[in-house]
């Protein structure tokens, strides 16, 4: 068999809702989840029987943040090092306590079965949910979400020592909500094809900058910039070949970077490049409602920028907000939207974020 490979036993201290299995018994638990689990642990069956075949990779689909989702296959070797990667940068020994609330369909959810189990970790799993935390009063060294789950995790993040936030940028909103959260808390970057992150930044450091802090990158991983701008991610213990993205990204250091904003995103305005992204953030210091920045064609800029905000129109209200924008010390001349909507409801995905598209296409047809 050319491609066998041989799964590594699973770690003496490892243990999934308070009992250890090696790889015989897990194959077992993984054909009972299947049979009569609920859907979620339906999926976490499904991925350790795959996991414990003597393939030496995984299929998965990617979440499209490269490009549209498609079908890859992933190393197991590489999702063990991910792992290891992950112990070592967040300092997660042997007999760390973790919380799996994100589905095993995807990477997030995949990499902690592999985290626990390589890494010997006590790993509880609950059902995905928006509000993960409601039901446990047990207090857990390490957990993941993705951004919705933390902003409706608020009062209960003392359960959670040390939480990684991935799978969509983290709003400026949500970043004032936790700074003064006991629990650490990282933004984290990566992507399906990284076997999940390759950087991560804290989100409430106890030292407070001024300035945007950089991603920091993990152990063995280096990153250079294409002529775009666009981060390329260097990291031979989890990828055969380096990954050229669509985020641009300014490089301060070898180990770190900054997150500009997506190339697809960039609205060039006259000739002048915006990025929707550094923008919001901005605004962020004087709305308080929802808000976005995008394009709207212009005979004489190409592409004009223009700023929606959720709420009730009134003139009154524009007014005042033109003032508070153009009071903004940190928005370049640029950067001030040419003009601004009010819309009374934003469309929304399935998952709560704001659909931008949709809610160009409704309002200003």
């Amino acid at each position: 068999m050319p491609n066998s490979y041989k799964i590594p036993e699973t770690h003496p201290d490892f243990r999934l809702n308070k009992r250890h299995f090696t790889n015989s018994e897990l194959r077992q638990v993984a054909y009972s989840f299947i049979k009569e689990g609920e859907p979620y642990e339906q999926q976490i069956g499904s991925f350790l029987l795959d996991w414990l075949k003597p393939t030496s990779y995984i299929e998965v689909h990617t979440s499209g943040s490269t490009g549209t989702p498609k079908k890859i296959r992933l190393k197991k070797q590489h999702m063990i090092n991910s792992a290891l990667a992950t112990a070592r940068f967040f300092e997660l020994p042997a007999n760390t306590t973790a919380l799996m609330c994100l589905p095993a369909e995807y990477i997030a959810g995949k990499m902690m079965l592999v985290r626990a189990m390589f890494l010997g970790w006590d790993l509880d799993t609950v059902p995905p949910s928006s509000n993960p935390l409601d039901q446990l009063f047990k207090v857990y060294d390490f957990s993941a979400m993705t951004p919705f789950q933390l902003d409706n995790s608020i009062a209960r993040l003392h359960l959670v020592k040390k939480l990684i936030i991935g799978g969509g940028a983290v709003s400026p909103r949500l970043r004032k909500m936790i700074k003064d959260v006991d629990s650490e808390i990282y933004e984290t970057y990566g992507m399906t094809e990284t076997s999940s992150h390759i950087a991560a930044k804290k989100l409430n450091p106890r030292k407070k900058k001024k300035s945007e802090r950089a991603f920091k990158l993990m152990p063995n991983v280096s990153i250079a910039q294409d002529d775009r701008g666009c981060l390329i991610i260097k990291a031979p213990n989890v990828l055969d070949e380096e990954i050229v993205t669509n985020d641009v990204v300014e490089i301060i250091t070898y180990k770190k970077f900054l997150w500009i904003g997506r190339y697809d995103n960039v609205i060039n305005s006259g000739g002048i490049k915006l990025f929707p992204e550094q923008i919001e953030q901005k605004l962020n210091e004087v709305l308080d409602h929802r808000f976005f920045v995008t394009s709207m064609p212009d005979d004489s800029l190409g592409q004009k920028l223009v700023l929606f905000v959720e709420d009730d129109f009134s003139e009154e209200t524009i007014k005042d907000l033109q003032n508070k924008i153009d009071s903004l010390k940190s928005l370049g001349k640029y950067e001030k939207p040419k003009k601004i909507y009010l819309i009374e409801k934003f469309e929304e995905t399935p998952n709560g974020k704001i659909h931008r598209e949709n809610t160009l296409k409704s309002k200003v047809s």
